[in-house]
């Protein structure tokens, strides 16, 4: 998860997230580079009162600044592509968890299972304990099995929502009488947290998601335990 004065993105704890991560970098580099040639011209015409009469009508230097541009749009946009791809596909899911947003908590249905459901409900501050993050905790955690790939259903049934977890790279709308799917893997377990991110009324604040990922046969102990 974040912490206090956290400049760049979360620790990727999946595959999506470790591409978004290294496309950021890839992006950020680009953009230091354009960045850092156009100060060096602007410094060079403030500082220097010589001009060259050739290049400022010449054919190759129009050529050049024009098919630059070209050549660095496709270099970040051959990367997006590939990871929007990645994003949306969806092979031989081995769980399906359908997750719909109300004001303002979220339910979860395991769909694989006959009655495996409940609500996840924020924790209030005062009922909080020692080492819980305050906003972010809430009563009933989702529990999945980590290295395995999961079909997330999302949907709401009032206003609009976003289901989002920054270190799995996940954000997906949920939507009232639409239902949107994502793909989920976690490489590590560990403790992932989220938030509602689609302003949803005066409570879009206090419904976080909070994600326990667990090795399978954890998973398995658990699921028969809620049965």
């Amino acid at each position: 998860m974040a912490y206090p004065f956290q400049l760049g993105l979360q620790d990727a704890a999946s595959p999506v997230m470790e591409e978004l991560l290294q496309f950021h970098d890839h992006a950020l580099m680009i953009v230091f580079l354009i960045s850092s040639l156009v100060l060096y011209i602007i410094t060079l015409m403030l500082t220097t009162k010589l001009t060259h009469t050739s290049t400022m009508d010449a054919q190759e230097v129009e050529t050049i600044w024009t098919v630059l541009p070209a050549v660095i749009l496709i270099m970040i946009a051959l990367p997006s592509l590939r990871i929007l791809y990645m994003m949306d596909e969806i092979n031989n899911p081995s769980l399906t968890v359908k997750t719909m947003g109300h004001q303002w908590y979220w339910s979860y249905e395991y769909t694989d299972y006959e009655d495996l459901n409940f609500d996840s409900y924020m924790i209030p501050t005062p009922d909080l304990k020692p080492g819980e993050l305050r906003l972010l905790e809430v009563d009933n955690r989702m529990v999945l099995p980590m290295q395995m790939t999961i079909r997330m259903l999302v949907s709401s049934e009032d206003v609009l929502h976003s289901w989002a977890v920054p270190s799995l790279g996940l954000k997906t709308d949920a939507i009232p009488g639409r239902l949107n799917q994502t793909t989920l893997m976690s490489t590590r377990p560990g403790l992932f947290y989220g938030q509602c991110s689609e302003i949803c009324g005066s409570n879009h604040s206090f419904m976080p998601i909070v994600l326990e990922l667990v090795p399978l046969e954890n998973f398995e102990k658990w699921s028969t335990s809620m049965l």
